[in-house]
């Protein structure tokens, strides 16, 4: 291989050297040394590499040549003194140079050699690789080599687990963390993988078990990282508050899932054909009134009100008045009430409450207390309308004192609705409550005013409970003890309503009908108010309390149509 080069050398000089004595003058181009008088380019890099000076030598000048170096010689260069040593027909490859070479660069030691289509590889570089980095064998603590990817490096991640272990998602969620052994519900259990490591097993090699997790103790036994203890002095019971996570809020009455009421939708229900079987059962001599009561009892109250207006559309006829004039007694109060919107019974009876001699106090704190805050506002807008007056100026004008004040806080429908419990809130507000009644010589009513018709129901059972720690008695009695009259009648129902709502309604019910005679005003209310609410609920509270079904007692009280109607809305014996 050395031979053909020198061979090839020595015959490109041979005619190098000929060319440039006939063309002795030379015009610098961009790309090179353009001679005059001839169409080919030699590249600059020859030139450059020819007029080097080699340091403390002097060349040779030629005055036929525009740049120094060159000798004039015949068809070869000679032996020049302090310059290039001779050589035989040529120049030989010199370290970090180019010297001239037919289309190409010649392969020089230390440069770079020829490969096809791109640099060669240099000393210290990159060796050739296809396509990519080269494999190196895989590193500890690194990923295994992967094909088209990037090598492993060290101190990378620790290799990855093999499916079917952990880290694949165990099929029964993820592993207990530490909260003595709290499972992780909100994963996806049905993720394909083994089991987790469990105990002490879960830390890496040559590392502490970290606290909190399982195979330490938990830094903190009673906050983050176990159960929450219950507070001191309350019983370890389920919270009503959906926001709080202890066992520290008093117990409130189950939630009932689903409907619990007693009338529901008549499915198929015409308006049409309901007025007409109406108007049979008044028309004539007579009144069928077990056809009244079949069909009341079996609609709800949205399928009964829109009757009204189905009954003038196709006879022309107030069903009112038509109704007044074929019924009577309490039958026909039951059917009147039965025949009205929720918002306008509540405001009616309100208006009947306080009309005429006397105020039917317990019908407005039982409407007032019971009722939601937009139920509330519903109610204020249609006395206003019906009645021409506002409800709260009803209610000041035939009140007075702090039963007055307690009734138009309620007209307000402004108590907090929020589900959750500030328990600091709590003991604030049951250290009120106690320094404003048992603790004081005289009651600032005010402060139970404040606190009963502005704080939330789940907030006030959490009140309730803390006070009687603190008092050693229940808030009813401290109310009994402390006011009397309207106010204590008035404070006593919105403590008991807010405790347990049906309860509060079964002992309404139930004193409504105890003694000689039945107060058939609040009997109706409570029937056609709650039978599409929770009347299951207080059918079971009346039953719990009084050792008897609400529907036996309703069945000794009343008689007649009255009774009949009644028990539809009561649904049944217990």
């Amino acid at each position: 291989m050395e031979w053909k080069k020198c061979v090839l050398f020595a015959f490109f000089d041979v005619l190098t050297a000929a060319s440039v004595s006939q063309r002795p003058v030379g015009v610098a181009s961009q790309d090179g040394i353009r001679l005059k008088g001839a169409s080919h380019r030699r590249p600059a890099s020859n030139v450059v590499q020819r007029t080097r000076r080699i340091p403390g030598r002097r060349a040779p000048t030629d005055p036929t040549m525009s740049y120094p170096g060159y000798p004039q010689q015949p068809g070869a260069y000679p032996p020049q003194a302090g310059g290039y040593p001779p050589q035989a027909g040529g120049y030989p490859p010199q370290a970090g140079g180019y010297p001239p070479q037919a289309g190409g660069y010649p392969p020089q030691g230390g440069g770079y050699p020829p490969q096809a289509g791109g640099y060669p590889p240099q000393a210290g570089g990159y060796p050739p690789q296809a396509g990519g980095y080269p494999s190196q064998p895989p590193q500890a603590g690194g990923y295994p080599p992967q094909a088209g990817g990037y090598p492993p490096q060290a101190g990378g991640y620790p290799p990855a687990p093999p499916q079917g272990s952990w880290g694949g998602g165990p099929p029964g969620g993820y592993p207990a963390i530490g909260m003595n052994h709290l499972a992780n519900p909100g994963y996806n259990a049905g993720m394909p993988g083994g089991s987790a490591p469990q105990g002490p097993g879960m830390v890496y090699p040559g590392q502490q078990p970290l606290p909190g997790y399982p195979g330490a103790p938990s830094p903190n036994p009673t906050g983050f990282g176990a159960a929450p203890a219950p507070m001191p002095g309350y019983p370890n019971v389920p919270s009503p508050n959906l926001s709080y996570g202890g066992g520290a809020m008093p117990v409130a009455p189950p939630v009932k899932k689903g409907f619990r009421g007693t009338i529901k939708d008549f499915p198929g229900a015409d308006p049409l054909k309901d007025v007409e079987v109406l108007r049979k059962a008044m028309k004539g001599f007579g009144t069928d009134e077990q056809a009244i009561i079949d069909l009341l009892g079996s609609r709800s109250n949205k399928q009964r009100v829109p009757l009204l207006r189905s009954y003038k559309t196709s006879y022309g006829k107030d069903l009112i008045k038509d109704l007044n004039s074929e019924l009577s007694g309490d039958f026909k109060k039951l059917v009147m009430a039965m025949l009205k919107s929720p918002y306008e019974f509540d405001a009616s009876e309100i208006h009947r409450a306080i009309k005429g001699a006397g105020t039917d106090e317990a019908c407005i704190i039982e409407i007032l207390s019971s009722r939601s805050n937009g139920e509330i506002k519903e109610i204020a807008r249609f006395y206003k309308t019906e009645f021409k007056k506002s409800m709260e100026d009803a209610i000041s004008s035939d009140t007075s004192g702090h039963f007055r004040r307690l009734l138009i806080s309620l007209a307000q429908g402004n108590r907090d609705e929020r589900p959750n419990v500030d328990l600091s809130l709590v003991k604030q507000d049951a250290q009120a409550l106690y320094a404003a009644g048992e603790m004081k010589l005289g009651t600032d009513e005010s402060k139970f005013n404040a606190i009963l018709c502005a704080r939330s129901k789940n907030h006030l059972r959490a009140v309730f409970m803390e006070y009687q720690k603190m008092a050693g008695r229940d808030i009813e009695k401290s109310i009994g003890r402390e006011m009397s009259g309207d106010l204590e009648s008035g404070m006593l129902a919105v403590v008991k309503c807010i405790k347990n709502t049906p309860a509060y309604f079964a002992e309404r019910l139930y004193k409504s009908m105890k003694g000689m005679g039945t107060t058939d005003t609040t009997l109706v209310r409570i029937m056609v108010s709650r039978s599409e609410v929770d009347m299951l609920d207080i059918r079971q509270e009346y039953l719990k309390n009084y050792r008897k079904s609400l529907y036996k007692d309703i069945s000794g009280d009343t008689s007649g149509d009255y009774k009949k109607l009644l028990l539809k809305l009561c649904g049944g014996s217990d």
